[in-house]
């Protein structure tokens, strides 16, 4: 227990390290930005005294590193700037968008972890036989298809064949007043996202399952009378999945940056279309709040996902 505490502790303490040094690094690219967010604000026929004074008062004219710490100081007061003419807030348009993202992200990888559980285990079982070769070849053939391709191919199959049997454009109705309407929305996006995530998965599930089911304790309990399919559900399984939940920590980044991507095909408003909203407008502080929330929420997942880890891998607890 207490080298379990320890290593929790670790991750702990590395987190706002990590955090500390992707806000030094978002910043500091941003400050090489040739957009001039007095022109962003106030448009480019401002009078040079309405820009000066705009820049004056938002602290564009003090030193990078008096930048950087009012910058941190508003972070902390949960303050991210304002963007456009009005000023509008960062943290708002973030707090609109971040959900939409995360959501997005959770159904993608529900998807790819279900696909490549069953698969994954049913590719072991019936190792080198015909269910067994159908679905490395399945498994390959989603790894080598991109989300965006992936998610123009369901476009024109459910929305133009079928007659807009699953919608992918219009707004996201609210789950709670309309939750078919809502899963049909993100139906095509969600599957699009986590397809390719599920081939790549289902073979490291294979890879492991095959290197457990291998080993001597397997034969043992088959040998002693224990059916199979218990020995498999309850050890070999629960054995098998320490390597792909590792794998599925990086996967995490993929499919939140995957997810930016998605939500431009399908017209979701959430981080990727805020971030080319900031983009096509000229708003360099919001392109930094979101590329700065999107950095941040990788590194919590991925610490999560570490603690995790800990938790199903015994033997990491005695290190």
């Amino acid at each position: 227990m207490n080298n379990l505490l320890r290593l929790i502790g670790n991750r702990l303490i590395a987190l706002p390290i990590m955090v500390f040094g992707v806000t030094i690094l978002v910043f500091f690219l941003m400050s090489f930005s040739p957009i001039d967010p007095a022109y962003s604000a106030l448009g480019e026929g401002a009078s040079q005294e309405a820009l000066n004074a705009y820049r004056e008062s938002h602290g564009l004219n003090d030193p990078w590193i008096v930048q950087y710490g009012n910058f941190m100081v508003g972070l902390f007061q949960g303050d991210l700037g304002t963007y456009g003419a009005n000023e509008a807030s960062v943290g708002d348009k973030i707090a609109q968008a971040l959900p939409i993202t995360l959501q997005l992200t959770f159904f993608g990888l529900v998807i790819a972890v279900v696909l490549a559980t069953i698969l994954g285990v049913v590719s072991a079982v019936y190792r080198d036989k015909w269910p067994d070769q159908i679905i490395r070849v399945f498994s390959i053939a989603c790894i080598a298809t991109p989300s965006f391709w992936l998610a123009v191919l369901l476009i024109l199959l459910f929305t133009v064949t079928l007659n807009n049997m699953l919608p992918a454009a219009g707004a996201l109705p609210d789950i709670s007043k309309d939750p078919a309407g809502y899963f049909a929305r993100m139906a095509l996006p969600s599957f699009a996202l986590g397809v390719p995530v599920a081939g790549q998965l289902t073979r490291v599930i294979r890879t492991s399952m095959v290197e457990e089911l291998d080993k001597d304790y397997v034969r043992t309990a088959i040998g002693a009378g224990i059916p199979r399919s218990i020995v498999i559900a309850r050890n070999v399984l629960r054995n098998a999945l320490i390597t792909p939940v590792t794998v599925l920590g990086l996967r995490i980044g993929y499919l939140i940056g995957g997810a930016v991507v998605i939500e431009v095909i399908f017209n979701l408003p959430g981080m990727g279309m805020t971030i080319v909203q900031g983009v096509q407008n000229n708003y360099p502080t919001l392109v930094q709040g979101v590329t700065l929330t999107v950095a941040l929420t990788f590194i919590v997942i991925n610490v999560v996902v570490d603690m995790l880890y800990i938790l199903i891998d015994p033997r990491i607890r005695t290190v």
